[in-house]
């Protein structure tokens, strides 16, 4: 699978990405969780992203990958939920990645970002200085940012960040359009979460309580479907090609408990960008109708 330079981090990571928080769900097995990660892995994924917050998912990748962690590319996020510590002190960064590498049964996290954290938390001295502190021990190589908005814009013009993670997508291109076309310039890694918009076609009415109610109310105002059928690809392909070759994005992290999909993502990333005709259509649809839309949280 091709790898991207990660910004000036020095990483190289896939086009596509494992996103492990369904990796972390008790509906999934043991034997399941293990099978997955390291098929991904086998089969040239080297970014797995997961999270303090992901259920099960931080020990599964220990239980199951710590055996051949130079293979991948191993992304997490905290400042929350540490044990011993409020949230969103210096105290949560610190314990939160020790106690992260137990979990991960590793020494280092190779990125690890604040998590969806507000605006005024990321401009805190004391929490930027817990991060730079644990660069400087080399229990993490790239401090980061998940988030949008107001918040991700400030991440990315502090300084302080060598990548970030955030929503893009055919119904979500705020940070694309108007928040990453300078990360390139300054060095940062870019990694695209919820590239398919949470397949929100999935639903023949208004989903609720399913993460996909804004993408779905966005995406019958693009109305891209006669797009999307000229290409002949299903909604996932026409989705997921989208996001993973969009400009500024290094790798675009899929969640799965599949290996079946797993499998044919990796064969939609080698089909390789969109038409150059579907994308001229996609980018009208935008211009005309989302760009008074924001990021979604």
């Amino acid at each position: 699978m091709e790898q991207r330079a990660f910004g000036d981090t020095g990483l190289r990571v896939s086009v596509l990405g494992l996103g492990a928080g369904q990796v972390g769900s008790g509906h999934l097995s043991e034997d399941e969780a293990g099978t997955l990660l390291n098929r991904a892995i086998d089969r040239g994924i080297t970014l797995v992203d997961t999270a303090r917050g992901y259920g099960l998912s931080e020990e599964r990748i220990g239980r199951h990958l710590s055996y051949r962690r130079h293979d991948y590319i191993l992304s997490s996020k905290g400042g929350y939920g540490a044990e011993g510590a409020e949230d969103w002190t210096p105290q949560a960064i610190r314990l939160g990645i020790e106690q992260a590498l137990t979990r991960l049964r590793c020494d280092w996290i190779d990125i690890f970002h604040l998590h969806s954290c507000p605006a005024d938390v990321l401009r805190r001295e004391d929490l930027l200085m817990a991060l730079d502190e644990a660069r400087s021990a080399g229990l993490i190589r790239v401090a980061a940012y998940s988030g949008e908005n107001e918040a991700l814009a400030g991440a990315i013009s502090s300084g302080r960040f060598g990548s970030v993670e955030t929503s893009v997508n055919l119904a979500d291109q705020f940070s694309r359009r108007q928040l990453l076309s300078g990360t390139n310039e300054r060095g940062l890694g870019v990694i695209a979460k919820r590239p398919i918009a949470n397949a929100a076609w999935r639903f023949e009415t208004r989903p609720v309580g399913d993460y996909a109610e804004t993408y779905w109310d966005r995406l019958r105002v693009l109305n891209l479907n006669a797009v999307r059928e000229a290409t002949g690809l299903d909604w996932t392909a026409f989705a997921l090609r989208f996001t993973a070759f969009a400009p500024g994005v290094h790798s675009a992290i899929v969640g799965t408990t599949n290996i079946d999909n797993l499998e044919r993502n990796i064969r939609l990333i080698e089909d390789g960008p969109l038409p150059l005709d579907a994308l001229t259509h996609i980018e009208a649809a935008w211009v005309e109708h989302g760009l008074t839309w924001g990021g979604e949280v």
